[in-house]
């Protein structure tokens, strides 16, 4: 099988579930596992490079209200890949190749390609979701094994923090402007041992403001903006400090590697996030997450 994944999160699932020899295309955000930059590139952003927050949402915004695509799907490399199966997502237009232009492009080029749309607004469904790329793959088995085993490690993590005080937590994807994460991020939050100050699960992240942030009454802030590693994640916090009331925690995680793609990894961004929350009873992971 030739498989074509237009999501950095189910590219992981497919190199996860023992799928990823099938893989031939990818986009340019398909990092891990190192050996995804491998596959040939399908997919580009239209953005400008090298953008501050700031500027980035803004270009976003006039993109979007003009009816541009963010993303750039490169038909030719689809031709040449001829896949039989393109997996991709419905669920937000900032983070890929909207489904419409996937489905128009296979249309123009007489390819006749099984679209496979995952669409995870919940950690749960993530999970699922796991299973539903690996079955047209061939790897169910191995996806469910894959399953049992991070429902272990979040078993784990609630057992050692049932009886601990569940402190406030508001989690931004954003920071300039702000905004609340939502989808799966409230649900890693609470698998934590913690509380959701901010951002509703299974909805659209939201905007904010950073009056709203401080009146949700948080007892640690945790910044994991989309698109950023974790040194990248930790130079935006530094500046978000002056933006809050003195003496509340500000952290900087790794978004890209285990908040903002729904995959595999999530299960240790809820590991990091009950770190840094319970401090001596599940093990810090500062591969993720520093304070800053």
């Amino acid at each position: 099988m030739r498989i074509v994944s237009l999501l950095p999160s189910t590219t992981e699932i497919l190199f996860a579930v023992g799928a990823g020899d099938d893989v031939v295309g990818v986009t340019f955000e398909c990092d891990f596992p190192p050996e995804a930059r491998t596959r040939r590139i399908v997919s580009t952003s239209t953005l400008t490079a090298g953008s501050t927050p700031e500027q980035i949402d803004a270009e976003v915004r006039a993109r979007m209200a003009a009816g541009e695509d963010l993303y750039r799907l490169d038909e030719g490399a689809l031709r040449d890949l001829d896949p039989d199966l393109v997996v991709t997502q419905d669920l937000c237009a900032v983070c890929a190749v909207d489904v419409s232009n996937v489905d128009a492009a296979l249309e123009h080029l007489g390819c006749q390609a099984q679209v496979l749309t995952v669409d995870p607004h919940t950690l749960e469904e993530v999970l699922v979701s796991i299973e539903t790329v690996a079955r047209p793959a061939g790897q169910q088995s191995v996806a469910e094994q894959l399953v049992r085993q991070l429902r272990s490690r979040l078993g784990g993590v609630a057992a050692s923090v049932a009886d601990e005080p569940r402190p406030r937590v508001a989690v931004l994807e954003w920071t300039d402007p702000p905004f609340t994460a939502g989808h799966w991020v409230p649900d890693m939050v609470r698998a934590a041992g913690a509380t959701p100050a901010l951002g509703r699960s299974g909805h659209r992240s939201e905007a904010t403001t950073w009056d709203q942030v401080a009146g949700s009454s948080p007892d640690v802030v945790v910044i994991s903006p989309c698109g950023y590693d974790l040194p990248a994640a930790v130079d935006v916090a530094s500046g978000v400090r002056r933006r809050l009331p003195a003496g509340i925690p500000v952290w900087a995680v790794d978004a890209d590697a285990a908040f903002v793609r729904p995959g595999p990894r999530l299960v240790d961004g809820v590991e990091a996030l009950a770190g840094l929350c319970h401090p001596g009873i599940v093990p810090a992971r500062a591969d993720i997450a520093v304070e800053v």
